[in-house]
């Protein structure tokens, strides 16, 4: 991968720096100690933010570039154990699997995309506290990668035997985007079908009806129907 250019806002640092000479200047003695501590953290914050993130952001995203294209491979084409390995740990020219992504470059694009491909390597080793614990760390603004990432949460947990904390994040994922028609569907089915697994009929019901209220087109009509009636609701 290409090197980034990342350019210091070294006026945006001079210019607070300057705003709080100045504020230090009018008010020094009432506030010495508190004034000094707000001027280290403020000083720290933007010497971490510019000149170690910055340059951690561009060192990460080379770092990651041959596991994501391995990662990537790998949901085409299916886990196995060796490749789940190579993406957790690296070896056979990946530098740097995503455990030590996640650690070294923490706060950062990669490291937080680290998280979430160790999350799903994790639940497919069927080490479900791990997965458990690198997805909780994961987030993105992608509501798509959101909503699978919350469902995988659900899985965990529900292979884990922990019922309600499965169908939180199974009734989460389906939260995630209402626009999306398609996954907040999907959603919803597997939601409800949970429910209903676990003793929970009301729950199912409502969530059934939810689905078909909200999308009545969607891929799981019948099914949700049979379901229902099964659940003693009928049209």
């Amino acid at each position: 991968m290409s090197e980034k250019q990342v350019t210091l806002p070294v006026v945006e640092t001079n210019d607070i720096v300057e705003r709080a000479k100045g504020f230090w200047a009018k008010f020094s003695k009432p506030i010495i100690y508190v004034g000094s501590a707000l001027i280290i953290i403020v000083g720290g914050w933007i010497g971490y933010k510019y000149l170690v993130l910055g340059p951690k952001e561009v060192k990460s995203a080379d770092v990651i570039f041959p596991v994501e294209q391995l990662f990537d491979k790998m949901t085409q084409i299916g886990f196995n154990k060796d490749s789940i390995n190579l993406v957790l740990n690296g070896g056979n020219g990946i530098s740097a699997g995503v455990l030590k992504i996640a650690s070294n470059y923490s706060g950062t694009p990669a490291g937080n995309r680290a998280n979430f491909m160790a999350g799903a390597c994790y639940l497919h080793s069927k080490d479900f506290n791990k997965a458990i614990k690198y997805l909780k760390e994961f987030s993105t603004s992608a509501t798509q990668v959101q909503t699978v990432t919350y469902s995988m949460l659900g899985d965990a947990y529900a292979e884990l035997k922990k019922n309600d904390d499965a169908l939180d994040y199974y009734k989460k994922a389906a939260e995630v985007n209402k626009k999306d028609e398609f996954m907040t569907s999907e959603s919803l089915y597997k939601a409800a079908s949970f429910a209903e697994s676990i003793g929970k009929t009301k729950e199912a019901i409502e969530l059934h009806q939810k689905n078909i209220e909200e999308f009545p087109k969607n891929n799981h009509i019948t099914d949700i129907e049979k379901s229902l009636a099964r659940l003693g609701v009928f049209k």
